[in-house]
């Protein structure tokens, strides 16, 4: 089905038409229309053009008014304030139009207008390291953005860049290799759960540094043991892979708990470009981009400078002939535009690295590999915050183990279910409140990441979080179950229908205008990357809900007919919130 004009369009379109029709030389004039609490939309952009023009505003807006084309959209165009328009939709324009978003599946969005490939690079945990909080944002923002860009149509691959290579594996290996049992599993038969494997992972780290540090001679077969790793020697691969895969497997059970899809032929972790690392330091210094530094390979900036003043370089290969992050990077870029074929790569990176990625991207545009057909922007986020507004610590003062942050919330969420667990209709039985608990838990934890600004800091606030009121994804969640219980208490399986000639209630315009609003956040929200607005979207959507519930009966209003409307506005408003809470990565319950 072809994609449903919203209303906002529709009215931005008359009054451009209207415009033009009044002073023609200023067809491309933006009405700047907007919705307003004065009326439905309210368009301001004859105040600036009669600013340019040096005529009275309101003048104009009257010239504009006059022309205005109703039809059977508008309901009333009026003159207000300085010169503002002042317009009103008839009540059947705005039950008709989500009529139309109802008939759609994709409920009236449209796919992007030159939909693309982009490379999402996102959830880079580090091999033989458990996950901690700050791996939190990286994943569920990505995991959100991936979801919006592939309802919009754009083609994406997915990227998680892990840390699987560096110094580090010298020494893991070098103990693994005299304790050759330290990453076996309970019984033969048995099947390694992801806390095995993070248990199995943290104590050999910790046994193998203490063993580094006390042991001079450990450390030497260390060393020589990471040129053994990057030569290729076949059995510290095989023992390097064993790291590997005892990683993904605890990796694949927290991205599990965290209601993520991750893909093993997405995970290309900073080993998988080590044959194209050469290469890329060969063409750098070819290019004259990167020049010999104290026999180092560096890329020099002329506006990035140290404290002293002196320039700080993106050193590609290092004095000792390793190979730093850069060379890493660069690779990856290479290999995800020439061939992925990638017009836009996105990476979802702490801002601690917005400096790194800055000269990386820098250096590819000097090189001609990013900008001639494909860009690179990263989407630096914030930090998580204690309810103290420091960086979130346990009480010790040690890093929040992810896990444990998660098990906690599906805990609080659980209790908040059970709470209301005889209040449903059939009561909740145990394994449901433990369902639901883990979706309005884990749910929580997105909501309060995607409701802020990726930018921006956020405090981590469980008690805030698993609150039935205020901007939480448990209020919408529970907004979204209401509906589906009357739904099922209206009884009739099949779709209401839409009454477009019956009156509406101001709290029934209300909500059917937010609803009619949803295509044009997805299409937003998309091209700005920026999932929080339709976060803040369904927050209005919800509230907008209850304002309705509150004051317009359902299966007890006059008329059949308007039980009938007021059913189907239900049903769409818990369709868009289901959508919208999905391209969040939320799950939506239909008891709670």
């Amino acid at each position: 089905m072809a994609s449903v004009p919203s209303l906002a369009t529709q009215v931005r379109q008359r009054v451009a038409d209207a415009l033009a029709a009044a002073l023609p030389q200023e067809a491309a004039a933006d009405p700047l229309l907007r919705r307003s609490d004065r009326a439905d939309f309210q368009a301001n952009g004859m105040l600036a053009l009669a600013k340019r023009l040096k005529t009275n505003p309101r003048e104009l807006a009257g010239q504009v008014a006059a022309q205005v084309d109703a039809g059977d959209v508008l309901a009333d165009v009026e003159v207000s304030g300085p010169g503002f328009l002042n317009i009103a939709v008839t009540d059947a324009a705005i039950t008709s139009n989500l009529a139309a978003r109802a008939a759609d599946d994709r409920l009236g969005v449209p796919y992007a207008d030159a939909p693309g490939t982009t490379v999402v690079d996102y959830a880079q945990p580090n091999v033989a390291k458990e996950m901690h909080v700050g791996h939190l944002r990286s994943a569920v923002i990505g995991d959100s953005l991936v979801r919006v860009l592939e309802f919009t149509g754009e083609t994406v691959v997915r990227r998680h860049h892990i840390g699987d290579w560096g110094t580090q594996f010298g020494m893991l290996i070098q103990y693994l290799d005299e304790h050759p049992h330290e990453l076996d599993h309970g019984g033969a038969d048995s099947a390694a759960t992801g806390e095995e494997a993070a248990s199995n992972l943290n104590r050999l780290y910790k046994a193998a540094r203490a063993v580094f540090d006390a042991d001079d001679a450990f450390k030497e077969r260390s060393r020589r043991r990471v040129v053994a790793l990057q030569s290729g020697d076949p059995q510290t691969r095989a023992l390097w892979q064993r790291f590997v895969d005892e990683s993904k497997l605890y990796f694949f059970s927290v991205f599990d708990k965290l209601d993520m899809e991750v893909r093993d032929a997405d995970i290309v972790g900073e080993s998988g470009y080590n044959d194209m690392l050469d290469e890329t330091c060969e063409l750098l210094a070819e290019a004259g981009v990167a020049v010999d530094s104290e026999g180092a390979l560096c890329v020099f900036f002329d506006d990035i400078k140290g404290q002293d003043g002196e320039p700080v370089p993106l050193i590609v290969r290092k004095s000792d002939g390793g190979y730093g992050y850069a060379a890493t990077d660069l690779s990856a870029i290479r290999d995800r535009v020439f061939n992925l074929k990638a017009q836009t790569l996105l990476y979802v990176v702490d801002h601690r690295q917005s400096l790194h990625f800055r000269m990386v991207f820098e250096t590819a545009r000097r090189m001609g590999w990013l900008d001639g057909g494909a860009t690179a922007t990263q989407l630096a986020f914030g930090t998580v915050l204690g309810k103290d507004g420091k960086p979130f610590k346990t009480r010790a003062g040690t890093t929040v183990r992810l896990e444990d942050l998660l098990d906690e919330a599906v805990d609080r969420a659980s209790a908040v279910v059970r709470e209301k667990a005889d209040k449903a209709v059939p009561p909740l039985t145990e394994d449901e409140i433990a369902e639901r608990g883990a979706q309005v838990g884990i749910g929580a934890v997105k909501y309060a990441d995607l409701s802020t600004s990726a930018a921006r800091d956020y405090k981590f606030d469980l008690d805030q979080m698993v609150s039935l009121h205020g901007d939480t994804s448990v209020y919408l969640q529970y907004a979204y179950a209401r509906i589906r219980s009357i739904l099922r208490r209206a009884g009739d399986t099949a779709r209401p229908a839409a009454r477009p000639e019956l009156p509406l209630e101001a709290a029934e315009r209300a909500l059917g205008l937010h609803v009619d609003g949803f295509a044009a956040v997805v299409a937003e929200a998309a091209e700005e990357y920026a999932p929080h607005k339709i976060a803040a979207y369904l927050y209005q959507l919800a509230s907008h809900f209850t304002t309705f519930y509150e004051h317009c009966p359902v299966l007890k209003a006059d008329t059949p007919a308007q039980v009938e409307n007021r059913l189907f506005l239900c049903a769409l408003t818990a369709q868009t919130l289901h959508k919208g809470m999905s391209l969040l990565g939320i799950r939506t319950p239909e008891r709670l």
